[in-house]
């Protein structure tokens, strides 16, 4: 019997074909394999949209290679494409207006602010979301300074810590503003006043470039370097929304955000959490409380947008151990758990969307066989998991 494909659906990174997350990818095709499930990779530029025939790329863990080949749509379609300012991601959305009529494992999201919009409409979640608003001009800025003492301002599509600022009122009136630059060099501390900032906002052109503004929280460690924490949400092999694991990230010296890829390191959220709350109890009650929060923005945002797979939340934990949520990421990175020392967390970060793809794909099969009989659609028992540390084994 032939195996069901999972197709992975990505973006390339520049002209030459290179692929963002191939080792992971070549991690998710062995582990597949063993699970009972082909993985293919390809983007919206190997899809030929008149034969409906995609040129895929297939990596071989026996020989450690990739190879091309032509090949008809996969049962199901795991979409990793991050958002891109190229013409790449025009392809994408052509692609997904052809095709959405295809088993997707998730569906996209949207930004940054229309996803505090939907979540702020639920009663459960608005005292976790500190005070947001788009900027239309400068004045939603300055109002927001006059409510708040640390602001940031953030593109609403933005990734990776890039084109952030920050701007912290001082008790002696001036103003502290320093950030991220587009590529992620970091912006030095310059001190301004209430009229300068405005001379200084005005080259950013906030508007046009869609920013949002942010209440701003104190996560400063004694050391002054601020934190926070990246919690990933995933269904497993059920058809259920999981925790997978949760890591602190620190951030570089100097820098306003903790991303790894700005510099940032991680560690166990255990450890950081329990330095920052000084009580290792207290520690185990606001971790408790971040992953009912998680589960339940996870089950939320997929009655709003349709089937998910997996998101990333950006924590953010005061010292009186309230949980803040700083934004939403459909297309989490696992290199954090990695870094963090978690690795069986890693694999299983790896594994658990192959696991609930399979899912699926027994669910497609008994609601046919349920439809052709006649009955009643019947529910199913879940994929039972392998373990992690011998899937990802060659």
């Amino acid at each position: 019997m032939t195996q069901p494909v999972l197709g992975i659906l990505t973006l390339y990174l520049n002209e030459n074909g290179l692929l963002e997350e191939r080792d992971i990818y070549q991690k998710m095709t062995v582990a597949g394999r063993k699970l009972g499930l082909d993985v293919i990779v390809f983007t919206p530029k190997d899809v030929n949209y008149q034969l409906n025939r995609i040129h895929a790329q297939v990596y071989h863990p026996d020989e450690r290679k990739w190879t091309r080949k032509w090949t008809s749509f996969p049962s199901l379609i795991f979409d990793r494409c991050r958002i891109q300012r190229t013409y790449r991601f025009e392809q994408l959305r052509q692609f997904r207006n052809k095709y959405g009529h295809l088993n997707f494992l998730n569906r996209p999201l949207r930004n940054k602010w229309t996803i505090h919009r939907i979540l702020s409409k639920d009663a459960r979640f608005r005292s976790y979301l500190p005070a947001c608003r788009m900027v239309d001009g400068l004045q939603d800025v300055s109002d927001m300074l006059r409510k708040y003492p640390l602001l940031y301002l953030k593109p609403i599509n933005g990734t990776g810590g890039r084109g952030i600022l920050r701007i912290e009122r001082k008790k002696s009136g001036y103003l502290l503003i320093q950030g991220r630059a587009q590529d992620r060099h970091i912006i030095s501390p310059r001190r301004l006043s209430s009229s300068e900032l405005n001379s200084y906002l005005a080259a950013w052109d906030l508007k046009s470039h869609r920013y949002l503004v942010q209440q701003g929280l104190q996560l400063k460690l004694p050391n002054g370097r601020v934190h926070d924490y990246r919690m990933l949400v995933q269904k497993n092999g059920e058809g259920l929304w999981q925790v997978t694991g949760c890591a602190g990230r620190v951030g570089a010296a100097g820098s306003v955000t903790s991303n790894l890829h700005g510099g940032g390191h991680a560690i166990s959220m255990k450890t950081l959490l329990k330095q920052w709350l000084g009580s290792e109890e207290r520690a185990a009650e606001v971790t408790a409380e971040a992953e009912q929060f998680g589960v339940g923005v996870a089950q939320y945002l997929e009655v709003c947008y349709g089937r998910l797979c997996e998101l990333a939340l950006d924590l953010a934990i005061d010292q009186k151990g309230h949980i803040w949520m700083l934004e939403v990421n459909p297309k989490p990175a696992r290199e954090v758990f990695v870094q963090a020392g978690e690795k069986e967390i890693y694999r299983t970060a790896i594994i658990r969307p192959l696991e609930y793809a399979l899912w699926l794909h027994k669910q497609k099969k008994k609601r046919k066989r349920s439809n052709a009989a006649g009955t009643a659609a019947a529910g199913g028992a879940g994929v039972v998991p392998a373990e992690p540390s011998s899937l990802l084994q060659q």
